[in-house]
């Protein structure tokens, strides 16, 4: 009974308030009901909510933000289905602390104790043969594998353990909800800092909730930071009542760091963001996420390399002076630097999303690319192949080729396809801007064509 009752202890999430503990980990929720967001996770009849009361979650990997809310809900998990908490972190720790972990749950299991809960933080920081020594485990019960990551499990978990676990995506906590755990924070006697009798002013808590972007526990760190800045104050240092207003949560806030990994899928997400702007002609879109990218210390290259391809794939003959520009903005930058590099840049972004759009080179390419695979061994048209020697004089080799510039328009109506593709058109000229001016030069040199 001693042994049951002390594993019990073991697994229960808070034994105690510490002095020194942060406010973020006090505040943690102790049940389903006090965690707040990701109600499509949680709410009533949605998925985890549900496995959860039904007391067997199995193997689960939660995907999300910093502060969304991951390690908390594997506190949660671990107390509503009565599971032993064991926390592992994939930075500092290995394989071997993987089985010290696996043989204490299996000896907690034929002692009659509870199951475990094998917590690894940072999944994606385990490399393959890591991830590996999970699955014995999480496939004979021994323990209930949840992983927490912030990276996208399709490129950071191998196959073998993502086919055996479910991912759930939590969202980052929104403002309004950000909003109701500070003030719960502040009301909070036990864990949180109503002991101290600050208050807040609306404005500074709805301030702390938009500055922290979604961070939940970043927000808890800044109240914390900024009830302590309050309580230094004159005023209150005298027995006036201390007030968090907006001035001290900015002081508390400092530096408002973007969320953005310049090697991880965020760092695709918005370059893809600012792509798809550039070719959906939004100038506003286009400069936000470039803004953002530039902010979250991306290398203003990787824009240009981008918008270079894009003047080329999305934008091509209906501006040709698009790539022109494009190109003439990254040299600009490489002789300026940065921050008067930036307006080149900033140029470039307006000029590739409002200019004309067409994707006729890309299509053009792409079916040339095709015809020459399924007809790799097409020979040249006689007329058209050069006859350096007398032997390939004599062979026939250029008879019957036309200079262009023997007649006045500089075209002559001669076919420049192999016999087996003639006829066949792969480019298209578009309905936009310069390519108007190419289908109408098209069209004339057919018709002079025609009439030989």
């Amino acid at each position: 009974m001693a042994q049951k009752r002390a594993i019990v202890e073991e697994a229960s999430l808070f034994p105690g308030v510490r002095e020194a503990e942060p406010l973020a980990n006090r505040m943690r929720p102790r049940t389903l009901d006090e965690f707040v967001g990701q109600e499509h996770l949680l709410g009533p009849g949605k998925p985890l909510r549900v496995l959860i009361e039904r007391g067997a979650p199995g193997s689960l990997i939660f995907w999300g933000p910093p502060g969304s809310g991951k390690t908390t809900l594997g506190h949660l998990i671990a107390a509503a289905t009565r599971r032993v908490f064991v926390p592992f972190s994939a930075v500092s720790e290995g394989v071997p602390r993987i089985r010290e972990i696996v043989a204490q749950a299996k000896a907690r299991l034929t002692g009659g104790g509870l199951q475990t809960v094998l917590f690894v933080d940072e999944i994606h920081r385990l490399n393959k043969a890591q991830q590996d020594s999970l699955l014995p485990s999480a496939e004979d019960g021994t323990v209930t594998s949840i992983g927490a990551t912030t990276e996208n499990p399709s490129f950071e978990v191998n196959g073998a353990l993502l086919s055996r676990t479910r991912v759930f995506v939590l969202e980052p906590v929104g403002p309004a909800h950000t909003v109701v755990l500070l003030a719960r924070a502040l009301a909070d006697r036990e864990r949180g800092l109503g002991a101290l009798e600050i208050t807040a002013e609306p404005d500074a808590l709805a301030f702390i909730a938009e500055e922290a972007d979604g961070d939940a526990r970043r927000a808890l760190n800044v109240l914390e930071a900024a009830a302590a800045h309050a309580r230094a104050e004159p005023g209150a240092a005298s027995g006036t009542e201390a007030t968090i207003t907006v001035p001290l949560a900015r002081e508390a806030m400092q530096k408002r760091f973007a969320r953005y990994d310049k090697a991880g899928e965020e760092h695709f997400n918005l370059l893809s963001a600012y792509h798809k702007s550039l070719r959906g002609s939004d100038p506003q879109g286009a400069l936000y996420w470039m803004a953002r990218m530039l902010d979250g210390g991306e290398d203003p290259m990787t824009l240009f390399r981008r918008a270079i391809a894009m003047a080329a794939e999305d934008i091509g003959l209906a501006d040709p002076n698009a790539l022109v520009l494009a190109v003439a903005a990254r040299d600009a930058f490489h002789m300026l630097g940065p921050p008067e590099g930036y307006l080149p840049l900033a140029e470039m972004t307006i000029y590739l999303a409002t200019a004309p759009k067409s994707n006729t080179a890309k299509v053009a390419l792409g079916a040339a690319i095709e015809a020459a695979r399924n007809s790799p061994a097409a020979a040249v048209p006689m007329h058209l192949r050069n006859a350096p020697t007398p032997l390939m004089k004599e062979l026939g080799y250029g008879a019957g080729y036309r200079y262009a510039h023997d007649s006045p328009t500089a075209y002559q109506g001669q076919e420049y396809l192999p016999e087996a593709l003639r006829g066949t058109s792969f480019y298209v000229p578009g309905s936009m801007g310069y390519e108007k001016k190419v289908a109408e030069r098209l069209e004339w040199w057919a018709k002079q064509k025609e009439e030989g």
